[in-house]
């Protein structure tokens, strides 16, 4: 039974149907069963009151005792029933006349006084030895006589159990036909559910530009439809981007593994002085390190994308962080004539390992790419939701469909100068990794360049959450 349920949605909503319809045709059935009932029971009262009153007034004005003593057989055809009884005695004595077919026994009543009208609470009901109902009613009359009228409910009875019958072979007949019409109304109602699935089982991993159709879509399945579309979109974003950085993966890693291969085919193609091996060995060394940098960077951002990185807030004093990063770069940055200033106040929350390597990163990437005798700087300012972290330098102008990139894995805005460099391109990614962790956010812009110029402002800004972080110049202090 449960392989049942779990495999036929249209048989179980079938059968809940049909079951409602066959409670719903039972309850209406045993409604007018009773009602039925009733109005039998209330029709038998009203004749046997009706044939009590009548009795009454023949006794008093027309009939004497010794007319009912000699013609007994006119109070049977009188009644005309089997059903009925009538009985009319003295009290204490012998009845004078007993029409009782059936013979059913006498029950000890109680007669209504002379004077008294008979009332529906008058009639008595009492069953049968066999089970079958019977009406009574007893009434004094003006010569002292008691009148006995019964109504046995033999007729009554039969048509309610046939009533009965009926009413169970209406209550199944509902069952079935409902289950029956409901099973193909569902089946077909659902048909675009089932056609539903048969797109998407036909989607794969090499089809993922399919959609399911929404021009047909009932309106109940448009949402769902949308949804799932939605989905095929995200994953064959995801599907393209993984195939992207596997390829940008396997060309970061070829680089520093052919340079290693190379300098030992070159290194064994003959005999070498002790000083040359050094070199391989430094140079391989070099590359080693490279790919080390570059698979703990992926590691980085795997667990960054997992949420597997736990954050040790602090408060972080910014003029000092600053500093501290200006003279880290500071040698690299002389290399080429830049100056690095740094202008903060206040101070943030923020994981402290994370934000230098945050904001290291954006200096790094600054001072790689910033004009030669330029100024690189570092300032942070009062958002409306945020602490705002900014890195600015003057550089090669970048138009705003590489500046949307800047922040994808192995991407880099200018390949030329880039490609004999240390860069990985995944430095922004990182960045934008450590922001998202910290529920902020990591932005680019690029000023245009003046008419006749070639060089540009770019700006990265760190937005760290006012919820989070503190405002500058406020917080608790250290």
């Amino acid at each position: 039974m449960r392989r049942m349920r779990s495999r036929s949605l249209t048989l179980r909503t079938a059968l809940l149907f049909a079951l409602l319809a066959a409670v719903v045709v039972s309850v209406a059935g045993v409604y007018l069963y009773m009602s039925m009932q009733a109005n039998m029971v209330a029709r038998s009262d009203v004749g046997l009151i009706g044939r009590v009153d009548r009795y009454r007034s023949l006794l008093q004005e027309t009939l004497r005792l010794d007319d009912m003593r000699a013609r007994p057989q006119l109070f049977e055809n009188m009644l005309g029933n089997e059903q009925d009884i009538l009985v009319f005695r003295l009290p204490g004595h012998a009845p004078l006349v007993n029409v009782n077919p059936s013979g059913q026994a006498l029950p000890d009543l109680t007669p209504a006084p002379l004077h008294q009208d008979l009332t529906a609470a008058s009639v008595h009901g009492l069953d049968s030895t066999l089970g079958v109902p019977i009406r009574w009613v007893s009434a004094m009359t003006a010569t002292a006589l008691e009148v006995v009228a019964g109504h046995v409910m033999l007729g009554e009875t039969r048509m309610l159990r046939q009533y009965r019958a009926q009413i169970a072979l209406a209550v199944l007949a509902a069952f079935l036909s409902i289950a029956v019409l409901g099973y193909a109304a569902l089946r077909r109602g659902l048909r675009p559910l089932r056609t539903m699935a048969a797109q998407a089982a036909g989607i794969t991993p090499g089809s993922l530009d399919r959609r399911l159709n929404t021009h047909d879509t009932p309106h109940e399945l448009r949402e769902v439809t949308a949804s799932f579309n939605d989905m095929l979109d995200r994953l064959a974003d995801g599907y393209e981007r993984l195939a992207q950085f596997s390829a940008d993966l396997a060309h970061e890693i070829r680089t520093p593994i052919g340079a290693l291969l190379g300098n030992c085919q070159v290194a064994l193609c003959q005999p070498r002085s002790p000083e040359e091996y050094e070199g391989v060995l430094a140079s391989s060394v070099e590359e080693l390190e490279r790919i080390a940098r570059l698979v703990e960077n992926i590691l980085f951002l795997a667990r960054a994308d997992n949420a597997q990185s736990a954050l040790s807030y602090a408060w972080l004093d910014l003029p000092v962080e600053f500093d501290r990063i200006a003279e880290y770069f500071e040698g690299v940055a002389e290399e080429r004539g830049i100056r690095l200033v740094a202008r903060a106040q206040g101070r943030v929350e923020a994981d402290p390992i994370l934000f230098r390597r945050a904001l290291g990163n954006l200096v790094a990437n600054a001072v790689r790419y910033a004009d030669a005798d330029s100024v690189v700087t570092l300032s942070a300012q009062e958002g409306p939701d945020a602490i705002m972290v900014h890195v600015d330098n003057v550089g090669p102008f970048i138009d705003q469909e590489r500046l949307h990139k800047l922040f994808d894995r192995f991407y880099r805005a200018d390949f030329s100068r880039s490609a004999d460099s240390d860069a990985s391109g995944l430095g922004l990614s990182i960045v934008r990794a450590i922001m998202a962790l910290h529920g902020g956010s990591a932005t680019a812009e690029c000023l245009a360049a003046a008419p006749g110029e070639t060089s540009a402002r770019v700006r990265f800004t760190l937005a760290y959450p006012r919820a989070r972080g503190g405002l500058p110049g406020v917080g608790p202090a250290p």
